[in-house]
């Protein structure tokens, strides 16, 4: 990271290992921050929708990721004042942005799931060699 004038805004360098992008980098791109940044791109949800909706997703990682992206600021906890309590999770305007670029990253590895297995089996010459 650089020291930047007042009034420029500061950029990472995720090359840096000292750099505090890489712990933002390690929050977004974990398996549960991109499932939970692209499930809230479809809006304001609570926490149980959340947990049926990203399958295999502990209440613990679930909590832990969300409180990861709240702050790093994708993520707005809003807790309406009513009995029983209620709150919902939604994007912010930073956290809709991410979640755009990673739903295109998800939509591609679902249209080619196919191609990625296939690169998973051993060669067929690999099979005779033995």
């Amino acid at each position: 990271m650089n020291d930047t004038p007042p009034g420029h805004a500061l950029r990472g360098d995720l090359f840096s290992e000292s750099c505090p992008s890489r712990e933002v980098l390690k929050h977004v791109t974990s398996r549960w921050g991109v499932l939970l940044l692209v499930a809230l791109g479809d809006g304001a949800q609570r926490f149980g929708e959340l947990r049926r909706k990203v399958g295999g997703i502990s209440e613990k990682m679930l909590a832990q990721t969300l409180v990861w992206l709240e702050q790093d600021g994708f993520v707005l906890r809003i807790a309406h004042p009513v009995a029983p309590p209620r709150v919902e999770y939604r994007l912010t305007p930073l956290g809709e942005e991410v979640s755009r670029r990673l739903k295109d990253l998800a939509l591609w590895i679902e249209e080619n799931l196919g191609a990625m297995l296939a690169a998973r089996r051993p060669p067929s010459h690999a099979l005779q060699g033995s």
